[in-house]
């Protein structure tokens, strides 16, 4: 019986001097995983705004500027704006695609239109992802200078090709989704649009979700714009803005 121990003890031997070496190699190993999965993630979204300066946009210079690293879109009453008008990114249009930023509102209206049209002058029209400072609209989906209000918040709906709208199930309560939203504060947007499919969430919460298939009016590419709304004094702030390309599915699932 004295060979079997004198193996065991062997071994025992030959596996504490591997330990080491086994401990050393652990970390290394997911550090090289971690390694191999960041670039992928952070290359997915592309930043189209550099926190400084307004490179790649072009809106009027008397309402849009950089402050402590956010675009400022601002009216006062001995400035005001006359209509709607827009800061419009100009590095090309987008049509898939997934968006995030931050946007922070003081009174008014606004909203971050895609898929849409450069009527010039920095006036835009076409699909909207809205928000406001009060409790009704942020979150809808807005057509600006074309169908208006698309799709509630809490709601799901499909535009047919003829133009008719069938509600699908809820997504909630309009009052409630607002508690999702901090007013004064610094809220997260995303924007996702692929097909005819169009969803848009504040700090994680889904508040709408548009199918559009109708003929003649949907749009599957145009420009990406923010928005200053015409009418009382009011200073709207976007930062930490991200994109990525998404791959086209006509389903829109």
């Amino acid at each position: 019986m004295e060979a079997p121990r004198t193996h065991r003890r062997a071994a025992h031997r030959r596996f504490a001097r591997l330990l080491p070496a086994v401990a050393l190699a652990l970390p290394l190993a997911w550090a090289a995983i971690a390694r191999a999965e960041a670039p992928a993630d952070k290359e997915a979204f592309a930043a189209i705004f550099d926190g400084t300066s307004l490179d790649g946009w072009e809106g009027k210079p008397e309402f849009w500027s950089v402050a402590e690293g956010a675009i400022v879109g601002q009216t006062t009453a001995e400035k005001p704006t006359k209509g709607n008008t827009f800061l419009i990114w100009k590095k090309g249009n987008v049509g898939d695609f997934e968006l995030r930023l931050l946007y922070r509102i003081t009174g008014g209206n606004s909203g971050i239109q895609y898929r849409s049209k450069d009527h010039g002058d920095f006036v835009v029209g076409g699909y909207q992802a809205d928000f406001e400072a009060g409790p009704t609209y942020s979150g809808i989906v807005y057509e600006e200078r074309g169908r208006g209000i698309l799709c509630n918040r809490g709601e799901r709906i499909t535009i047919a090709t003829d133009g008719k709208k069938a509600p699908g199930d809820p997504i909630g309560n309009t009052g409630e989704l607002q508690k999702a939203i901090k007013p004064g504060e610094w809220n997260d947007y995303t924007v996702v649009a692929r097909g005819p499919r169009l969803q848009h969430f504040i700090n994680g919460q889904l508040m709408s979700e548009l199918v559009d298939e109708q003929q003649g009016k949907r749009a599957a590419e145009g420009v990406l714009a923010l928005q200053l709304h015409a009418g009382p004094p009011m200073k709207v702030e976007f930062k930490d803005i991200r994109i990525k390309t998404l791959a086209a599915d006509a389903a829109g699932k």
